[in-house]
């Protein structure tokens, strides 16, 4: 499923970008702390680059089920639309997303999922190829001890403040979150680097030293 008018910055990184070269575009650009923190790990570490824009999401701690049962969780899910990362902080260790959210998310068209904090199902949403990006597994249900509280509001997450329609380029190295509004300048850049790098990487293939691949093209 994708929309109508695809999104060139999206489908540009979706071609050219992984999550180091897009970090270097950002140190580049003067965002030099765009990554987020170790410990939020693919679920699939041979799957492809996750690239999107970030819906984020604030779940918090209850202690009453809700009326009606996933109220706020049923109605996030539906809203999702095509390219969506959904960008999460979750304040307990209790799962927060399964595999029939996978599910509805991706025929929604959503992209994948960036949790700090755990989901459950998780074989299964393997198998299903739904990229995601989570703390790890916890088997306990979120009703009546999680539910969101904030959506599309900026959110925190791994140490990064991230905003409704930042762009998420997440992959096995780790995840890094560009403000929306550098987002065609960092692109820009990743284009730029990623034809350089081939460049670079033609040369050492033939068997120059890397001071001279340096010294050439001034990437590493």
């Amino acid at each position: 499923m994708t929309g109508p008018n695809p999104d060139p910055i999206v489908s540009t990184l979706r071609r050219l970008g992984y999550s180091a070269v897009v970090s270097d575009a950002c140190d580049r650009a003067g965002l030099r702390a765009q990554t987020l923190a170790p410990g939020i790990l693919p679920l699939d570490p041979a799957g492809p680059v996750l690239v999107g824009r970030a819906r984020p999401v604030h779940s918090g701690v209850v202690t009453v089920p809700s009326d009606p049962p996933y109220g706020a969780e049923i109605a996030f899910v539906d809203s999702l639309r095509p390219d969506d990362v959904v960008v999460g902080k979750v304040d307990a260790p209790t799962a927060f997303w399964g595999e029939l959210f996978s599910t509805a998310a991706r025929a929604r068209g959503a992209a994948g999922i960036v949790i700090d904090g755990w989901i459950r199902d998780q074989s299964r949403i393997l198998a299903m190829g739904f990229p995601a990006f989570v703390r790890g597994g916890h088997p306990t249900d979120c009703h009546g001890r999680l539910s969101i509280d904030a959506v599309d509001l900026p959110v925190e997450v791994g140490g990064v403040l991230v905003h409704p329609g930042d762009v998420v380029v997440a992959d096995r190295d780790g995840i890094v979150i560009v403000p929306a509004d550098a987002a065609a300048a960092v692109t820009a850049t990743v284009v730029e680097k990623a034809e350089t790098e081939d460049r670079a990487r033609l040369l050492l293939e033939s068997g120059a030293y890397l001071r001279d691949a340096w010294e050439r093209f001034k990437v590493l």
